[in-house]
């Protein structure tokens, strides 16, 4: 398959259509506000002296946390609020995601782009709510979904006059508490139109493998991302915290700060090598 995939515009940025590969990255959720600060502006500055395009992620709200002790976060006004502050010091696009449709509106005032978590990726009200918000919108593929589905997902986006859409493999539900990645799946998602992401750290989630929370497979990180931009992504998204071993949500699967500029100085002269191929 060699489909043609379309630029989508997120701030001054172009994503995909032969664009240089672009890079998504933050923690799992919003910590405290110095702490998702820190981060931003630690992988602004690494992503900018790699002269690599940058989005921060964070999440005001995690929903579907495994267990009801766990942590979700600040919450939809104090977690926008901070993120407005960030993306006001930091100067780079914001991507947050969300639950419920009527959070979409909020999060779009702030955000560059509507972030739709997998287990959500059939929500027709929420996607389509998402297409109407006028940020763009990337659509997670649940781990439940073949690749060749997300198309109905990116149909309910299309619906509302969005074509501003991002599409996101976060791997597959391979047995119990286990995900796998089919790196055909890539190319199958670019018949959509649009530039495709993968998503290696929850491609690396061990699904309530931790009995009360997630697990994970963090040594794998470097050759699922790598085998990701060799078979054709047009972006890679990456959770990050300086001690993953603290952190708050998905430290299991987090890469570690310190690891994050080696990789994306790795990713991005693979993906100027394969975008030489074509």
């Amino acid at each position: 398959m060699n489909a043609m995939v379309h630029s989508v515009r997120v701030g001054k940025l172009s994503l995909g259509g032969g664009q240089p590969l672009f890079l998504i990255a933050g923690p799992c959720v919003i910590e405290s506000e110095r702490h998702a600060l820190m981060l931003a502006t630690r992988l602004r500055d690494a992503a900018r002296a790699l002269r690599v395009p940058f989005i921060f992620k964070a999440s005001f709200d995690k929903a579907n946390r495994t267990s009801l002790k766990s942590y979700r976060g600040p919450g939809l006004v104090a977690g926008l609020e901070i993120l407005a502050r960030i993306k006001k010091k930091c100067g780079v696009p914001i991507v947050t995601d969300v639950h419920d449709a009527s959070q979409v509106g909020p999060a779009a005032e702030v955000c560059d782009i509507i972030q739709i978590p997998a287990f959500l990726s059939r929500q027709t009200d929420l996607l389509v709510e998402a297409g109407r918000s006028g940020a763009a919108v990337n659509i997670k593929k649940g781990q439940f979904l073949s690749p060749w589905d997300i198309r109905h997902a990116v149909e309910k986006v299309e619906s509302a006059g969005s074509h501003r859409i991002l599409v996101t493999e976060r791997g597959t539900s391979f047995g119990y508490n286990n995900l796998v990645v089919d790196m055909r799946g890539l190319a199958v998602m670019k018949e959509t139109g649009y530039p495709v992401i993968l998503d290696v750290t929850h491609s690396l989630q061990l699904p309530g493998g931790e009995g009360t929370h997630s697990g994970g497979q963090p040594q794998f990180i470097e050759t699922v991302a790598r085998a990701g931009v060799a078979a054709g992504a047009d972006g890679v998204f990456m959770e990050v915290h300086e001690n993953p071993a603290r952190a708050l949500s998905d430290g299991p699967n987090a890469l570690r700060l310190d690891r994050f500029k080696p990789l994306a100085r790795n990713l991005r002269d693979l993906g100027r090598f394969i975008r030489r191929l074509k």
